[in-house]
């Protein structure tokens, strides 16, 4: 599943996506595992964030993302896509233990070095 998120993040700031979990009834439900990944729209990973473990994940988790995290790669670009990966396993009671799942979540930084002024 794929999710797009609207509010862009500023080059080099800080930007945070709060991650939730559901299971398959639609109750929250805390991952038994849980890490993620940053690259950019080729694959390629961003500030060498691979799969970062989530320490005693719970059924709702905030990923931070700051600095190089929020990079722009090729300076000419006015904005890039970055895909936050998020993957793990839960125990679910329609589809058993260690239940895997997966999700990619798109977003934007803008480039603050391009950002035009508009005269007075």
């Amino acid at each position: 599943m794929e999710i797009k998120l609207t509010e862009h993040a500023d080059e080099k700031g800080s930007y945070g996506i709060q991650v939730s979990f559901l299971d398959s009834a639609g109750d929250s439900v805390a991952p038994k595992t849980l890490a993620w990944s940053l690259v950019d729209l080729a694959g390629n990973v961003i500030n060498s964030r691979k799969d970062v473990a989530v320490a005693s994940p719970g059924s709702s988790e905030i990923v931070s993302l700051r600095g190089n995290d929020l990079a722009i790669i090729t300076a000419s670009n006015r904005q890039e896509q970055r895909i936050l990966i998020v993957s793990g396993t839960y125990d679910d009671i329609n589809l058993g233990a260690d239940a895997p799942f997966y999700g990619e979540i798109r977003f934007v930084v803008d480039n603050q070095t391009n950002v035009i002024t508009p005269s007075p």
